[in-house]
């Protein structure tokens, strides 16, 4: 890791416009995809956070840093601001600013806050669904091919993707062709438009700064339906009626949407597949039946 801070810091001096001395990394949790922890230097005080991963992952990071800057220009809801991204011999790196993050006294009104903020940042239109490139989610590819309709980017870029992946991995998932080929019976009486979305939000990728204010993290952006956000909250659990109410009040849902949740889920639950394997493919192979059902597909 030594190695790693100082091939870095001579970049990070120029970009921050000051003399570092030997940086010492903190490690911080265990994530499944990253390693990451905080950079300081002892002597200035001087404090950032750290991703690493493998070279080749690189193209990652500059989505990421694509993706913040895309959710700060809209000075809707804070997100850590990119500083620095490259490669060294071995690794793939991103700094980030470090943010003063805790937990807030008054949860009730901090959720409220996030979920008026998301509606914000919903509320940025964009012209076509997708984005101007591709990113990740998790470590799986995330195809952003710009379509003009919702149905066909969701079927094509996400279910699509995400169920011919699995298949490579070894599952078997007979319906899924009959359930892409009815996706239109659930947008019969809906119409979504592309809505800037986080890509990739549920609670562990949502915190709070030192004035309570919320801060999303990771993001996997692109212009899509709104719900699909609201849908990756729920799957998980962790926020509380006040961000949901907070959220409608400020930008209502469409009815409906209860519906079409699962459907949005089944691409997190196919990508968790194919990151993690195990029971996710079980839960896929019963959310397409649940599916079906709902569309009177045989």
């Amino acid at each position: 890791m030594e190695a790693v801070l100082a091939q870095i810091r001579p970049a990070l001096e120029e970009r921050e416009q000051r003399s570092l001395g030997r940086l010492v990394f903190h490690p911080v949790g265990s994530g499944c995809i990253n390693q990451t922890g905080f950079i300081t230097d002892p002597e200035s005080g001087y404090r950032a956070f750290l991703k690493l991963h493998r070279a080749d992952r690189l193209p990652n990071f500059e989505a990421e840093t694509a993706g913040l800057e895309e959710i700060m220009a809209t000075e809707t809801i804070r997100v850590p601001r990119p500083l620095l991204h490259g490669a060294t011999d071995a690794h793939a790196f991103l700094v980030l600013q470090a943010l003063d993050l805790q937990s807030p006294r008054d949860r009730v009104a901090a959720e409220e806050h996030l979920g008026r903020d998301l509606a914000a940042l919903h509320r940025v239109r964009g012209k076509r669904f997708g984005w101007n490139r591709h990113n990740v989610i998790g470590d799986t590819p995330q195809i952003n091919t710009e379509e003009d309709h919702w149905v066909a980017f969701y079927r094509e870029h996400r279910l699509r993707y995400q169920v011919d992946l699995a298949a490579r991995k070894g599952l078997q998932l007979p319906r899924a062709t009959a359930l892409l080929d009815s996706l239109d019976a659930f947008f019969s009486h809906y119409q979504p438009g592309p809505s800037l979305l986080h890509g990739d939000l549920w609670t562990g990728n949502i915190a709070f700064d030192e004035e309570a204010r919320p801060v999303l993290y990771d993001p996997a952006v692109y212009f899509g339906d709104r719900e699909t956000d609201i849908a990756f909250t729920e799957m998980f659990g962790g926020l509380s009626p006040a961000f949901y109410r907070a959220y409608h009040e400020a930008y209502p849902m469409d009815s409906g949407y209860e519906k079409r949740r699962d459907l949005y889920n089944l691409y997190h639950i196919l990508n968790h597949y194919n990151l993690f394997g195990g029971y996710y493919g079980i839960q896929a192979q019963e959310t397409i039946r649940s599916l079906l059902s709902i569309t009177g597909a045989k």
